[in-house]
């Protein structure tokens, strides 16, 4: 039975023995990799991370000297000025760090980066994936963070929030600090009107009593004037559109109660309110405060796509007879003797329409472009939600973003970084949650018009009771103008459908106008795309079907040979046969052929492992011929061939998901149509 990494929990392939002593106990790894992690938080002091851990890590990478490259190319000044924030010789920036899976990961960043000399804090949110990090750039450089980050399993890069996240983050600590001020200050208030509450039954004498409505007066003040603040501009601007809205008569009873409060402590006459206006004012900042977190982590939900651009690109540099070439041209042959190539690595916010760049397997696409060169397989999953890699050849469109699969391609830019397919998909979610659909349109107009009620309403009142208890018609207005504003009716609406598109958005579902939330449920008929939506997009293999009776292979020996050629193979069909690889056989003279399949050699035999029509492309003879009428070519299959004669078939199926019956049920129901 083969086991399973104590670390990633994936399978320990045949002939690794790696293992690192975790709590007395040896435990075994997947690879030098996780061994090299597991290792680091061992001798870190970090081993109560697998103890208090929700879920397994993923597996690790090791870094190659290229990325090491990269990341040095983080230091450079140039680079930094896109995403650190200076501060008298301190620096501080946001990396996004993939990996994180639970509480766990965050404290053992945190922990792994509290030992690196010249850190001045580190803070870590597991559920957004990032991290602020401060530093002091004479004593630690951003690389050595990244690295120190790294080692433990994790892959972190720096992220730059786009304008609106920046504003909202401003604004979100200006409303911790009147949140803050305001419930200190509402608190104190309360404490003091409790012990006038008690004085008024226990006979407290004049002078405590005026001294304790002083008190309560000079701590309302802030709460009045800078907590109350968003209200009475909101009101100024909405009385300016010749509009109402909430905050109108939300700062006429805030106001009216404290000058009325003001001058009863003032006159030694009347009772006092500020306890209620304290507690008035707190109650609505903590609404207007709920609100503003569910449109900015709508806007942080969005924004998170920047990610998924690179933060380097290798820009191909082509000179002749050492004349720099312009970066205009249409196309380049890099075949060409006369031309001399070299890579240099950049900044990929810098690349600019006209530049050549290339894109290894496994890389990240830095910008939109036309292949010139190469063949290839992309994962467009980002932008289709297909799983299934695409083929790309030349004249062909790649767009920023997406995975490169196992084939070099050079590509001309075409689109700068901000005028890029993945840029325009971040707008179209921004403006969908600025756009308005007919039912917030409604609330507001409802919410206009009912704000006009109340204040006519409490003329009304007032008047009335002017006539008949002039004593007490002051504050029964101020109660009808506090009792019937519409909070919940202008806060509600808009809440809820910021609420619904970032839960939308985290599903991978981009709203493009606000119209769509109102006509889903009037959808009645549902079609879904089965790979990557039903399914996980991760294939495994179902059958393995031996095609020579001959042979002397059997099916652990066949996985082992076919998982050793395909582990040099960048393409999903490839990921399943990592677990069967066997590291006492390794192939040699291998070729990846994009989107086809790999031929080596093992054991001094050729074995070749692919699609069914390319290795029927390969083979003149007619033994490839007679399996034909057993293999189901139109499945997502594979052939493997010893010396060009068939051997094997592989049947791969790709995984349902665990909530894909959970999902068609409720449809199924109530009686949707399913494509």
């Amino acid at each position: 039975m083969t086991s399973k990494c104590f670390h990633c929990n994936e399978a320990v392939p045949t002939g690794i023995n790696l293992l690192v002593e975790i709590s007395h106990i040896q435990q075994s790894m997947c690879c030098i990799g996780c061994q090299a992690i597991a290792k680091t938080i061992v001798e870190n002091g970090l081993t109560q991370y697998y103890t208090v851990r929700t879920e397994h890590a993923h597996k690790a990478q090791t870094l190659v000297p290229e990325q090491l490259q990269k990341n040095k190319l983080l230091d450079e000044a140039v680079l930094q000025s896109e995403f650190i924030y200076q501060d008298n010789g301190c620096k501080e920036a946001i990396l996004t760090i993939d990996g994180i899976s639970c509480a766990a990961c965050a404290w053992l960043i945190e922990m792994q980066l509290d030992k690196l000399n010249g850190l001045l804090s580190i803070n870590v949110n597991a559920s957004s994936q990032r991290a602020t990090v401060r530093w002091q750039d004479d004593a630690v450089q951003l690389s050595d963070i990244l690295l120190a980050i790294e080692s433990i399993g994790y892959q972190a890069m720096p992220f730059k929030a786009n304008d609106t996240e920046v504003r909202n983050k401003k604004q979100s600590k200006e409303f911790i600090k009147r949140l803050g001020i305001s419930g200190i200050l509402m608190m104190q208030v309360m404490m003091i009107t409790v012990g006038l509450y008690f004085g008024a039954f226990a006979d407290m004498s004049q002078h405590s009593k005026i001294y304790l409505r002083w008190v309560s007066f000079i701590l309302t003040i802030p709460i009045v004037f800078y907590g109350a603040l968003p209200f009475y501009t909101g009101a100024i601007k909405a009385i300016k559109a010749k509009r109402l809205s909430m905050d109108v008569p939300v700062s006429i009873a805030i106001l009216l109660a404290f000058f009325a409060s003001a001058w009863a402590t003032m006159t030694q006459q009347g009772e006092v309110y500020f306890e209620s206006v304290s507690m008035f004012t707190f109650l609505l900042l903590i609404g207007k405060f709920l609100e503003f977190r569910a449109r900015s982590h709508a806007a942080q939900v969005s924004a998170n796509l920047l990610k998924l651009m690179p933060m380097t690109a290798t820009k191909v540099v082509t000179s002749n007879n050492n004349v720099t070439l312009s970066d205009n041209v249409q196309s380049i042959d890099l075949a060409n003797n006369n031309l001399q190539t070299t890579e240099i690595i950049v900044a990929a916010k810098q690349l600019v329409q006209g530049d050549i760049v290339i894109i290894k397997p496994g890389e990240i696409v830095p910008a939109d472009g036309i292949i010139t060169s190469g063949l290839s397989q992309l994962n467009e999953a980002m932008l289709s939600g297909e799983q299934l890699p695409i083929s790309k050849t030349v004249n062909d469109k790649v767009f920023a973003g997406t995975i490169n699969g196992d084939g070099n391609i050079i590509v001309q830019v075409k689109q700068a970084s901000n005028q890029s397919f993945l840029s325009q998909l971040i707008r179209l979610s921004e403006q969908s949650q600025a756009h308005k659909p007919k039912i917030a349109k409604l609330s507001d107009k409802i919410a206009q018009y009912f704000v006009a009620l109340i204040l006519l309403t409490s003329i009304a009142t007032a008047i009335y009771w002017q006539q008949h208890m002039p004593e007490e018609a002051f504050w029964i207005t101020l109660s009808v103008l506090v009792a019937t504003c519409p909070c919940a009716l202008s806060l509600a609406t808009p809440t809820g459908l910021t609420c619904a598109t970032t839960r939308l958005n985290r599903a991978g579902i981009m709203i493009k106008g606000g119209h769509v939330m109102e006509t889903m449920p009037q959808i009645n008929c549902f079609a879904f795309d089965k790979t990557g939506t039903l399914t996980t997009g991760e294939f495994t293999i179902s059958n393995v079907e031996l095609l020579d009776e001959n042979s002397f292979y059997s099916q652990e020996q066949i996985l082992a040979i076919a998982a050793a050629l395909e582990v040099h193979s960048e393409h999903p069909i490839a990921k399943p046969f990592t677990e069967h690889r066997d590291h006492n056989l390794t192939a040699k003279q291998v070729t990846v052929h994009s989107g086809q399949g790999v031929t080596g050699t093992i054991n001094n035999i050729d074995y070749a492992i692919g699609k069914f029509t390319w290795l029927e492309e390969l083979d003149s003879l007619s033994t490839i011929q007679t399996i034909s009428s057993n293999v189901n070519i139109n499945s997502p299959s594979c052939i493997l061939m010893a010396n060009k004669k068939p051997i094997a078939a592989f049947y791969l199926v790709d995984k349902i998901r665990d909530d894909a019956f959970e999902t068609i049920a409720p449809l199924n129901k109530n009686n949707k149509t399913l494509l």
